[in-house]
């Protein structure tokens, strides 16, 4: 005989749909009956998506049918009016970017692993294939999008009074970096963090992208919350360099994005070895601890990025190295770890 702990612990398959919780652990589940063979579940969602309510029900009761002797199975679904949804509910204050289909955060958790490096590759890298991509720079602090991509234009405003995000390589870019003079400092608290983040997702003209890639600031604090709450992500990038110092913090960012329900679409290992003029392979920070830390993470690994001159050197003159040089190795894997992002997406 089936117990409601049997059902429950059968539905935990079922994932909320574009987030890595599952149903159970959302809450969801109000009532469950079970009576000669047959099994019924109510559930109430936060949220009136008529097309995420039709999803949990067909693949709830895909999972309740395969239970052994189960032989009728049925979920109800319950959803708030849109208005009721307003006033309340884990996702109800979030807004979509106007013409964005995918948001992606690029995360680390932990300063000097290489992530703005990163982040305007993979943005470079995805406009390589055909994407059309945008960049914004949530760094407050410590703003390098700008110098990275070679861009030193000042937004401009719409008739709609919205900022129109200059372009560099292909790729619209925003950044506090643009818009404040020379090497002026942000002295800010948390409250105007949160609403800047919210301005440069809401505010800007952003257009019709494919991906819109954000570069977080390390650690997990108001920048990374306010964007989680802002927009809903389709996905995190965590870059890391081997070493365990990197890895450690680098769980604290895997787990905020999971307490937030944001997919880890998976790690990138930067800096992943260097290779010296007479061909010597040098692993300064060791080797493969990306890999590992996907493995017992349970999360796709996207690839390596050696330590290559040409990186830094790209960085510093604004023409990222899959630009400037797309069949490099460092470009290659770049384009490689975008294609797999890409796919993964889809």
């Amino acid at each position: 005989m089936l117990s409601q702990d049997d059902i429950k612990n059968a539905l935990a398959a079922v994932k909320y749909p574009g987030f890595s919780r599952d149903i159970v652990s959302f809450g969801l589940i109000k009532e469950i009956s079970v009576a000669n063979g047959a099994v019924s579940v109510a559930l109430q969602l936060t949220s009136p998506n008529p097309d995420a309510a039709r999803q949990i029900k067909i693949d709830a009761e895909q999972v309740l049918k395969k239970l052994p002797g189960v032989s009728h199975a049925l979920v109800e679904v319950r959803q708030p009016t849109a208005g009721q949804a307003a006033t309340g509910g884990a996702f109800a204050n979030q807004n979509k970017v106007p013409g964005v289909k995918r948001i992606i955060a690029i995360a680390s958790g932990k300063g000097g692993v290489g992530k703005s490096t990163c982040s305007v590759n993979l943005a470079c890298a995805l406009k390589h294939l055909g994407a059309k991509v945008g960049l914004l720079d949530c760094d407050i602090y410590g703003p390098s999008i700008p110098l990275m991509m070679g861009v030193y234009e000042k937004p401009t405003v719409s008739e709609k009074e919205q900022l129109v995000p200059p372009m560099a390589h292909g790729v619209k870019v925003m950044s506090i970096g643009l818009l404040l003079n020379d090497d002026q400092p942000v002295i800010w608290r948390g409250p105007m963090i949160t609403k800047t983040i919210n301005q440069f997702l809401l505010a800007v003209e952003w257009g019709d992208l494919d991906f819109l890639l954000v570069d977080l600031p390390p650690g997990t604090g108001d920048a990374q919350l306010s964007l989680c709450q802002t927009v809903p992500l389709d996905g995190g990038v965590i870059i890391s360099t081997p070493q365990e110092a990197s890895l450690g913090v680098v769980r604290k960012g895997i787990a905020m994005f999971r307490k937030v329900n944001v997919p880890i679409l998976g790690i990138v290992e930067n800096m992943s070895y260097f290779t010296a003029p007479n061909g010597e392979r040098v692993e300064i920070f060791g080797h493969g601890g990306g890999q590992e830390e996907a493995a017992r993470q349970d999360v796709p690994f996207l690839g390596e990025i050696p330590l290559f001159t040409a990186i830094r050197e790209g960085g510093d003159r604004g023409t990222p190295i899959v630009v400037s040089t797309p069949n490099h190795a460092a470009g290659k894997a770049f384009i490689q770890i975008a294609e797999t992002v890409r796919k993964n997406l889809k």
